[in-house]
C-alpha cells in the first residue's frame, strides 16, 4: 500500500517530464510535406515538344509573318501586281537543369524515411517550379505591350491590356496573376456582387474563375511570379516548350563513400511564339 501512495505522489509532483518511461511519447511516423505551389499548367502553352519530336539538340518554329500579302485592284488587260507573304522562324535550344543527391548509408539505415526516395521527390518539386519560373522569363515577361497601374489595378487595367491583344486580333483567353493582382480582384465590387456577377463563386472559392471570358490563374510569388504582375495571353498563339529530356533519375552508388546517390535532371526550353499574343500587367 505505501508503494502505491508513493507512485502517486511521485505523479503528482510534476517531476516526471515527456520522454521519461512515466509519460509515454509518440513520433507521428508520417512526415509533414511542404505545402504545393500554384503553377501554371503545361495546358496554357501553344505547343509542347516531347523528346520523340526532337531528333536533334534544337527544334525550329517557323511562323507566317502577319499582315505581308495584299490585294489591289487590277485595270482590265493590266498586269496583276506581284505580292507574297513573309516567314520567319526561331529555334529552341533545351538546356539541361538538374540536382545530384547523395546520402551517406548510415543515414539511410537510422531515418525513419528513406531519404533519397524523399529528397528525389522534392527536386522534383524543384524542377516544376523552375519551369514555371522559365514560363514566366523566357515567354510571359516577353510580352509586346505592357499595362502600368499604380496602388492597386483596377478593371480599366485589366479591359486595356485585352484591348492589347484585340487590337492585333487575339483573342484574351488566360489571366495569370499574382497574389498583390487577385487581392485586388477581391476587392473589386464588380467581381464580388451576386448582382454583378452573377454567382457567388468568389465567396466560395476566394477567387472568380473567370473574368470577362478569361480564366484566371494564381501563380505562387516564389515560383517565378512577381506579386504586383500579371499577364494576359491568347493561349493558343503566346508561347511553346520543348522538353529533350522529361524529369528523369538515375540511381547510383559510391562505394569508396559509402553513398547512394541519385541525379535528377530535365532538358528544357520556354519561348514566346508571338509576343503581340501576352500582354502585362505590372506596377
Amino acid at each position: 500500500m505505501s508503494e502505491l501512495q508513493n507512485i502517486r505522489e511521485f505523479l503528482g509532483t510534476g517531476i516526471g517530464t515527456e520522454g521519461q518511461l512515466l509519460i509515454p511519447r509518440k513520433i507521428f511516423d508520417t512526415l509533414i510535406e511542404e505545402v504545393d505551389k500554384k503553377l501554371i499548367p503545361r495546358s496554357e502553352a501553344a505547343l509542347y515538344f516531347g523528346p520523340g519530336q526532337i531528333p536533334g539538340s534544337s527544334i525550329d518554329l517557323d511562323l507566317v509573318t502577319p499582315n505581308k500579302s495584299s490585294v489591289r485592284v487590277v485595270a482590265e488587260g493590266a498586269e496583276i501586281p506581284l505580292d507574297q507573304t513573309e516567314y520567319t522562324s526561331f529555334n529552341m535550344k533545351p538546356k539541361k537543369y538538374g540536382t545530384a543527391i547523395r546520402i551517406t548509408r548510415e543515414l539511410l539505415e537510422d531515418a525513419k524515411w528513406n531519404l533519397l526516395t524523399h529528397n528525389i521527390r522534392v527536386v522534383g518539386k524543384r524542377l516544376a517550379e523552375n519551369e514555371n519560373s522559365l514560363v514566366i522569363s523566357d515567354a510571359l515577361d516577353n510580352a509586346s505591350n505592357t499595362v502600368t497601374y499604380s496602388g492597386s489595378v483596377t478593371i480599366a487595367n485589366i479591359t486595356r491590356t485585352m484591348q492589347y491583344l484585340e487590337d492585333s486580333d487575339y483573342d484574351p483567353s488566360t489571366f495569370f496573376v499574382g497574389m498583390e493582382v487577385l487581392n485586388d480582384l477581391r476587392n473589386i465590387d464588380t467581381f464580388v456582387e451576386f448582382d454583378k456577377v452573377g454567382n457567388k463563386e468568389m465567396l466560395t472559392k476566394g477567387f472568380l474563375g473567370n473574368i470577362y471570358g478569361m480564366n484566371v490563374i494564381r501563380v505562387s510569388t516564389n515560383a517565378g511570379m512577381t506579386t504586383t504582375t500579371g499577364f494576359i495571353t491568347d493561349k493558343k498563339h503566346a508561347y511553346a516548350i520543348a522538353e529533350k529530356r522529361t524529369t528523369t533519375v538515375e540511381n547510383f552508388e559510391l562505394p569508396t563513400y559509402d553513398m547512394s546517390a541519385a541525379a535528377v535532371t530535365q532538358r528544357i526550353k520556354v519561348r514566346q511564339i508571338r509576343a503581340e499574343a501576352i500582354a502585362k500587367i505590372s506596377v
